[in-house]
């Protein structure tokens, strides 16, 4: 049987806050860790009926990144349930919805941005 490992790197500061996030995946191309500001990873447990999640982020991460990063995530998220379940009218729910979001983010993005100016 085939065997994956996907390791995860997460250096913090004195206050144990993510300094940075590192990760390597042993089926990827890339021989060295690679740099990330943000990770989410979500665990199904059957047994408990419950998702477990792990969601970390750095300091260098700025909010309009998070915007996109959650835009990206659901839009993902969305085609992951039509191929798991078939379900195209849930899919495009779920991404109309992602696009939503993403327009009030960039919406606020905008309107604070010409505040600070």
């Amino acid at each position: 049987m085939a065997k994956s490992t996907i390791t995860i790197e997460v250096e913090m500061d004195e206050n144990r806050i993510p300094a940075e996030i590192f990760w390597k995946a042993s089926d990827s191309t890339a021989e060295n860790f690679q740099k990330a500001t943000a990770m989410m990873i979500a665990f199904w447990d059957a047994a408990d009926k419950s998702a477990l999640r792990i969601d970390l982020w750095t300091k260098e991460m700025m909010v309009d990144e998070m915007g996109d990063f959650f835009y990206q995530t659901l839009m993902t998220m969305a085609d992951t349930y039509r191929r798991a379940t078939q379900q195209e009218d849930m899919c495009e729910d779920m991404k109309n919805y992602a696009r939503a979001f993403f327009k009030k983010v960039k919406y606020r993005d905008l309107k604070e941005n010409k505040a600070t100016e």
